[in-house]
């Protein structure tokens, strides 16, 4: 597992106003914390963080050098912006070598199911407790000729050398079901362009003789 390392800065001033400032300085507010210690406020590298994200995932050990001093940690929280996908904040935890951690690793799928069967994703990541400097970054699974019918729980996973399974053994990762066939496909195309009957317009006077104008009504009240 790679080790990266990201030079911070001491964060005194606080509030919206601030964690603007600092965002616009090409900097993510950031806390730190773990161990007893007192919670510290920092910044770090925007850039950096993200290419750390990227190359390392989310499970990625970080030296953390602040003052002079380097701290292992690992990102538990990040907050990004939904719309431009800015990350706006980072929670940092305190890790030591040799520790155990409870994080959640995301599952990768790889190959293709039998022709006659569909994967149906029920989890996309599980929780797993490992040595906090050697994290996986994923945990891969093999649907290759898997059929209808079968599916593969958490039990299932190939877990890394020194992790244990937090997550329910029994809960589903992947079922398969049936493919439709070519028929069932058709039916469906033919049912969806049939059109639906259609009732009364809104607005339309009715048929029935029994219905009042808009304007009647307006003039009525009057």
């Amino acid at each position: 597992m790679a080790d990266f390392r990201l030079v911070a800065e001491p964060r005194t001033e606080f509030g919206k106003g601030s964690a603007r400032r600092t965002r616009r300085a090409g900097r993510i507010p950031a806390v730190l914390y773990g161990h007893g210690q007192d919670v510290v406020h920092l910044s770090l590298p925007a850039r950096e963080f993200a290419a750390v994200l990227r190359n390392g995932g989310s499970n990625a050990l970080i030296t953390v050098v602040l003052d002079g001093t380097e701290q292992l940690a690992l990102a538990k929280a990040v907050q990004r912006d939904p719309l431009t996908r800015v990350h706006e904040h980072v929670d940092l935890l305190l890790v030591r070598r040799g520790e155990k951690t409870t994080v959640e690793v995301p599952i990768v799928v790889v190959g293709e199911p039998g022709v006659d069967s569909i994967a149906n994703h029920q989890l996309n990541t599980v929780s797993l407790e490992a040595d906090a400097t050697n994290l996986p970054e994923s945990i891969e699974v093999d649907v290759t000729g898997r059929t209808a019918g079968s599916h593969i729980t958490a039990g299932d996973l190939t877990l890394p050398a020194g992790a244990t399974l937090v997550t329910d053994p029994e809960a589903l990762v992947i079922g398969f079901l049936g493919a439709p066939s070519a028929a069932e496909l058709e039916a469906d195309l033919a049912g969806e362009g049939t059109e639906a009957p259609q009732g009364d317009v809104v607005g339309e006077p009715s048929d029935q003789g029994g219905g009042e104008s808009i304007e009647a009504a307006n003039a009525d009240e009057a």
